[in-house]
């Protein structure tokens, strides 16, 4: 199939109402573990849910290069199918890792009432005196801590954070850092009501204690319906394993894998460094954020490598960015590249009549339209895949907003926007043939 008969196959594409998920409530998409850790853009649990029920059965192996907060691997587990995720984000994997732990709810319960007598007792100030030598063994003393915490904030946070460190079991203390993550937020001056780093020196900030134990309280409550639900169907002993790792380097043997489900970053990915700095800073992930956004896929920081697009589409589109923005264009030209070499590690490890779903939105730089769902198809034909089926859904709601800056293609608030972001995007199932 020739780039010209992808396009009239795209263009004709209309949107299919029963993948838009319309009528599904947050309580729905937040069920079980998906609401323990807020996180950007990430795609509902019943759209995989879907993909992995009509193209996998029982005891196949699923696999989510581009995991984020876990949705895929989740959703694996609870249909019987054996995971496997890799994440380049820390925290993406941290969060996973929480994610997909069922807990024995009473052991739990016990655990959390233990931190909240902990917390509530003078444990915390005989035991845990914030001075610097305890600030610089966890390695919490670092200025852009203190360019977002005030100082009596970034103290109660500091005992709760030393205590939970503490914790001997690997599969508490994620789930105690995985909800410590989700309240920084609300604890920090960034502005609650922006996705992007801005403070907010008049932002009303909540004890950070008494936020943390209700944090963490929910999610005992939701673990106990995971572990309930997996143990019905006797799905508790399923493997679900999280890396983090580069997506084109993926821990699974060749011919393996039945399923991927995954949506991946966009040319812009580096927001998520970003929007994960709170936690990156405070659990030692980095120490220089301008280190941490180098490590993500289509990050504006990379250093240019030659282009290998096995795309026309992608040519064009580089081309077109080239007349505009010369730095530009060479930021989508590397992009597409890493991304081809992820669809080579995909198809690598799965079997032959395998399926690759793809979840992916075209979107804008510098006025020019990045199509990025017809070169993602254009370069996995050209690898070796071929076209099962090709999905345009609507998008209800996002976590992100769906506004842009069409000049720079980063989200922004409804009023600075110019045009409407992501109103629908693509679902692409492709054959390893």
């Amino acid at each position: 199939m020739n780039t010209n008969e992808i396009v009239s196959i795209f263009a004709r594409l209309k949107p299919e109402p029963s993948w838009s998920f319309a009528g599904t409530t947050t309580a729905q998409t937040g069920y079980i573990t998906h609401s323990y850790h807020r996180y950007p853009a990430k795609f509902i649990p019943q759209l995989a849910a879907r993909l992995i029920s009509e193209y996998s059965e029982v005891g196949d192996l699923v696999i989510d290069p581009f995991m984020g907060s876990g949705t895929t691997l989740v959703e694996a587990k609870i249909h019987g199918r054996p995971s496997i995720g890799v994440d380049i984000n820390p925290v993406a994997h941290l969060i996973t890792m929480a994610k997909i732990t069922p807990i024995e709810p009473n052991y739990l319960d016990s655990v959390v009432a233990e931190i909240e007598n902990d917390l509530n007792s003078d444990y915390t100030g005989q035991l845990m005196l914030f001075d610097d030598s305890r600030t610089d063994e966890y390695g919490i003393n670092h200025e852009r801590i203190d360019y977002w915490f005030k100082p009596e904030i970034k103290r109660d946070l500091g005992k709760i954070y030393m205590l939970l460190n503490d914790t001997q079991s690997d599969d508490i203390r994620n789930f105690l850092l995985c909800g410590f993550s989700n309240i920084l937020k609300n604890c920090s001056i960034w502005s609650q009501k922006s996705t992007k780093p801005t403070r907010d020196f008049k932002k009303k900030i909540p004890e950070p204690i008494p936020i943390f134990l209700r944090q963490i309280k929910q999610m005992a409550k939701r673990n106990r319906k995971f572990y309930q639900l997996l143990k019905g169907p006797g799905y508790l002993e399923v493997p679900a394993s999280a890396y983090c790792e580069d997506a084109r380097n993926l821990p699974a043997k060749s011919d393996t894998a039945q399923l991927i489900v995954t949506s991946p970053p966009y040319v812009t990915s580096y927001e998520y460094a970003d929007l994960h700095q709170l936690t990156a800073l405070w659990f030692g992930y980095t120490s220089d954020l301008s280190e941490f956004r180098h490590r993500f896929i289509g990050t504006a920081y990379h250093e240019e490598k030659p282009a290998n697009l096995q795309s026309e589409t992608a040519e064009e589109i580089v081309a077109d960015l080239n007349k505009k923005n010369p730095k530009t264009a060479c930021e989508v030209a590397t992009y597409f590249t890493e991304m081809l070499e992820t669809f080579s590690e995909m198809r690598q490890v799965l079997k032959k009549g395998g399926y690759a779903c793809i979840v992916i939105g075209d979107t804008m730089l510098e006025k020019v339209d990045i199509k990025n769902a017809e070169v993602f198809v254009e370069q996995m034909q050209n690898i070796g895949f071929q076209i099962e089926r090709l999905i345009m859904r609507e998008i209800p709601s996002k976590i992100l907003p769906q506004t842009r800056d069409k000049k720079t293609g980063r989200f922004t608030k409804s009023k600075d926007a110019d045009f409407l972001a992501y109103p629908h995007e693509y679902i692409l199932v492709m054959q390893k043939t």
